[in-house]
């Protein structure tokens, strides 16, 4: 802890310097008014003394401002808040979403039923409109809300002097050129510069991501102008946390002119990127709409050069206008998305924008934060070198006693390890942190001591000494000792293992960096016995201190004994923010499925590539990028170098939102996860913004897309796994939706060309159209997740939903329904005359068709027979319902008379079901055929996968 105290500073007045000439009163309360507008940048207060910043802001650091030039500050500056600017009122938001061009195609049609009225239809095709409008407008809404939850962060209070008095007040009111006073466990309520800084130490890692509290001081720095918020080492930012010691300082920036503003302003300028399925079903409905509109345009045309009533086929044309215009696709859509977010939260996965689902299948770049991303934002003893060179492996991350202590792949002994346990007891022992269910009350370092002493069982150690006396850490020492007696002469320590060594009345305890530990030691521990150090056996204790901190460890040496500078060297640890449990498994499991993955961090180029080794993102040969040089770069040249850079260091918001726009102009799909203020910008740049659910902090969890509830960074490879699956079950439904649309616009069109009477009426095509859209079609949407899709590659968004495969597959099912639906038409007009029987066949051989087109369209790969008969439960109700429903039509004298019907004879059913099965056999078939084709070609190697 650095003991900077800041000397007791002039105050003459708030606008008086040694040597000024004297001044008019006009004079300085023109000064007054030229300071009272002013704030300092970050960057120049941070350059100098804080008498000079006093004085440019015109200010007094030990009696404050007065309320009144408070009031006249708050007046030119504001409140110290955010203000989020007034926004369009919610119903222009509401009826904003109307202006989607399949939303107004939707209206146009049930404005045509209305008109031909045909109520039931149009109120059907209303209720959809009305439930994807609302989902849309609802989904905007909350993610407009990330703004406002900047607020959340803000302290409620803060201490500050106002006409020579401490006072407690909303942080909100405070103005550039008051005084506040800092101590432990305050969030620093606006910028300042400090003027004193006692031991003071402030947790940063919301903005830098840096596990280690910055430790402050006071004088002057001289600092380039892009340099980052860790490097400002005399100021303390909006939002940060008082970790140790205490302060005071001047405030230099209020809300939007502070560096958390600056953050908020970013977030201001940035708008969330359209999903690609949102891309997709815009171009799909408009693609749909043109082609049906035109044969239906083409069937009124040849029905009038036939000479038919213009009425007559006005009538059909608009049936089939209304059965072609897919008014079910954006309620299936939304239907399949909602059950993809019901079935991810139950992955403790929440999602809060229904397309973001489908989105995460497209994923194939992330780009993860480190700190309490990828590690849990918990420094943790690692690694274990004693002096007698026993070297011990830690397992377990975090403040808590779950882990072991492992020597040459066997649990340590303390019988035959004795020299790990005294280890662990001085760090115990020269410490001041506290662990109480998991929480640190302390500094990280110390907290990761006591938590190696938990696995050992001795972390009570303190209870049995009394500290006599203690030698704070600084920076300019590196070390920390305490001077401690045992309570009871009986109560042993290290002792217990040792039973030969002297127990002394008095000893020290001392930990901090090797050099300067083993500066006081004149011996080393070997199994309990005292051994002078020699000029060999230091050069052996350094050499192994540098191989652990090229690993990225921080290394505390430990030593005891009688007095300073007669110590005696028991060992070093090497302390680490490790890597979260499963994270290397997942980024594995994610790397095979063609996703690649980089590390963006705050951190330092040893403590990143070291962090990056471990999860197996960096390798020999890899890249690592400085946040400088990230600076240096516009988007064009750093997006040409990032597919080979996979740990970025040193970065800040400005950095992450960099990086994710140069990934996205490569046009892949770019995942950011992060839980920090840092994180908030490029969270909702990103396609999709990934957000921890128990360490992130409010406006990190407002402007992502997703938030991960137990942090664990596997539950984005579940997500993916959803996300793909949705996406082809869309594709299934578009599949079904369309053959059956091409099928009855080509029966009505070849039955109109060759001059046969239409083979079905106006309300057999809509009840067909609640068949095409309604129960059948929807259950399509809940078919459960393929746990094959996962290994296939991330889906280009340059791919569309209607590929050359989904088109085959679609006018293969339309051919032989509207094969087999002319061969009955035909087969019962033999007599040339039209009666109910022969629709009554036509119509419910359609019908039959569809039942097994749907089955069929279950998956576009696997055979029914693979995947289950009774997998998806929904559809079996749906198509049970629809045929007991198509039975009720035929045999219902009510339905008969309105759907000109009649009854059918048993062996006409078993005819037709004979008949309609061909299409689900011939799609089955196929599939057959397709996957014994393409088991040579299973094992696509990553490399393969396209990525610029």
């Amino acid at each position: 802890m650095a003991s900077t105290s800041g000397n007791s500073l002039s105050s003459e007045g708030p606008c008086t310097k040694q040597g000024e000439a004297d001044v008019s009163d006009s004079q300085v309360i023109l000064m007054n008014s030229e300071m009272a507008v002013r704030t300092i940048k970050s960057a120049d207060a941070a350059a100098m003394s804080a008498e000079d910043v006093t004085y440019a802001l015109g200010a007094d650091l030990h009696h404050g401002l007065t309320h009144e030039e408070a009031a006249q500050r708050r007046k030119i500056h504001g409140h110290n808040d955010f203000e989020i600017n007034e926004d369009e009122p919610l119903w222009r938001k509401y009826l904003g979403q109307f202006k989607d061009p399949l939303i107004m195609l939707l209206l146009a049609s049930a404005f045509i039923s209305v008109c031909m009225r045909q109520f039931d239809d149009a109120v059907s095709i209303t209720v959809a409109i009305i439930i994807v409008v609302t989902v849309a407008f609802v989904q905007e809404y909350r993610s407009e809300k990330s703004l406002e939850e900047l607020t959340k962060l803000m302290p409620p209070s803060c201490h500050c002097v106002r006409q020579g008095k401490l006072d407690d007040f909303l942080a909100r009111d405070l103005v550039p050129g008051d005084t506040v006073h800092l101590s432990v466990g305050d969030r620093v309520p606006a910028d300042v510069r400090l003027f004193e800084a006692i031991d003071l130490q402030i947790d940063e890692s919301s903005f830098t991501g840096e596990t280690e509290p910055s430790t402050k001081f006071t004088f002057p720095q001289k600092l380039a102008s892009d340099t980052g918020v860790a490097n400002k080492r005399n100021i303390a930012f909006m939002g940060t946390l008082v970790r140790c010691g205490r302060g005071k300082g001047i405030v230099i920036g209020t809300g939007e002119n502070s560096e958390f503003g600056e953050i908020f302003k970013m977030m201001q300028g940035e708008e969330a990127p359209k999903t690609p399925l949102q891309k997709n079903m815009g171009l799909l409905g408009k693609q749909l709409s043109f082609y049906s509109f035109c044969i239906i345009g083409l069937i009124m045309l040849l029905g009038w050069l036939q000479g038919r009533k213009m009425l007559d086929m006005f009538t059909v044309g608009v049936s089939l206008a209304v059965a072609a215009i897919p008014e079910g696709l954006p309620i299936v859509v939304t239907v399949t998305l909602a059950l993809g977010v019901m079935r991810m939260a139950k992955r403790n996965a929440i999602v809060k924008k229904l397309p973001i689902v489908e989105t995460l299948g497209c994923v194939n770049v992330i780009c993860s934060d480190k700190t309490g991303t990828l590690t849990k934002n918990e420094m943790t003893v690692t690694s274990v070198v004693t002096a007698d060179g026993i070297i011990a492996e830690v397992t377990g991350v975090g403040y808590n006693s779950e882990g072991l202590v492992y020597v040459e792949g066997a649990e340590a002994d303390p019988h035959l390890h004795g020299s790990i346990w005294q280890i662990a007891e001085v760090g115990c022992l020269c410490n001041n942190a506290e662990i109480r269910t998991e929480q640190l009350l302390g500094q990280p370092t110390e907290g990761a001591l006591v938590a190696f002493g938990m696995k050992l069982g001795i972390f009570k150690v303190q209870s049995h000494y009394k500290r006599l006396d203690e030698i704070p850490f600084s920076s300019e020492k590196k070390w920390m000792a305490v001077k401690c007696a045992p309570r009871n002469m009986e109560v042993l320590s290290h002792s217990r293992f040792n039973r030969s060594q002297v127990k002394l009345p008095e000893e020290y305890f001392m930990k901090g960096a090797i050099e300067q530990v083993l500066q006081q030691c004149v011996t080393y521990n070997s199994r309990g016995t005292a051994i002078p150090l020699t000029e060999k056996q230091l050069a052996e204790y350094y050499h192994t201190a540098q191989l652990m901190g090229r690993a990225g460890l921080r290394v505390l040496g430990m030593a005891r004994g009688p007095a300073l500078g007669k110590l005696t060297f028991v060992g070093m640890v090497g302390i680490i923010d490790p890597p979260r449990p499963g994270v290397a498994e997942s980024i594995r499991t994610l790397q095979g499925g063609g996703v690649h993955i980089k590390m963006v961090t705050g951190d330092s180029e040893d403590t990143a590539v070291a962090i990056g080794s471990r999860l197996g993102l960096y390798a020999h040969g890899s890249q690592a990028m400085s946040g400088e040089e990230i600076e240096k770069m516009d988007i064009r040249e750093l997006s040409n170098r990032i597919h080979s850079v996979s740990v970025f260091y040193r970065t800040s918001p400005r950095h992450k939102l960099k990086i994710v726009k140069a990934v996205q102009a490569n046009g892949d799909i770019v995942c950011m996860t992060g839980d920090g203020v840092n994180d908030a910008v490029a969270l909702k740049t990103a396609d999709i913004g990934v957000a921890m659910g128990k360490v992130g902090t409010d406006v990190c969890k407002e402007a992502a897309d997703m938030i991960l509830v137990d942090d664990d960074f596997f539950t984005i490879m579940s997500a993916i796994e959803e996300g793909k699956s949705i996406f082809y079950n869309i594709k299934n439904f578009v599949r079904f939706q369309l053959s059956t649309s091409i099928a009855a616009l080509s029966l009505i069109a070849l039955s109109t060309m060759s001059g046969l009477p239409n083979p079905l009426n106006a309300m057999q095509i809509l009840w067909i159209n609640i068949i095409m859209d309604g129960p059948p079609a929807q259950s399509l949407g809940v078919e459960p997740v393929d746990k094959d899709v996962v290994r296939k590659p991330p889906r280009s968004i340059k791919d569309s939903i209607i590929n050359k495969s989904l088109l085959g597959n679609v006018l293969m099912s339309a051919i032989i329904i509207v094969s087999g639906t002319l061969w009955v038409f035909h087969r019962e007009m033999l007599d040339n005359i039209i009666t109910p029987r022969d629709t009554t066949m036509t119509f419910t051989c359609f019908v039959f068709f569809d039942m097994f087109n749907a089955l069929s369209s279950r998956s576009q790969t696997k055979s029914i027979f693979k995947i289950g008969l009774f997998t998806n439960r929904v559809f079996l109700y749906a198509v049970g319902g629809s045929i007991i429903g198509q039975l009720l039509v035929i045999y219902f004298p009510p339905l008969q008379r309105v759907f000109q019907t009649e009854a059918l004879r048993f062996e006409d059913i078993i005819l037709l079901v004979t008949l309609t099965s061909t299409v689900f056999i011939a799609s089955e078939v196929k599939k057959l055929i397709l996957n014994v084709q393409s088991k040579p070609y299973d094992q696509v190697k990553i490399d393969e996968f396209n990525y610029v």
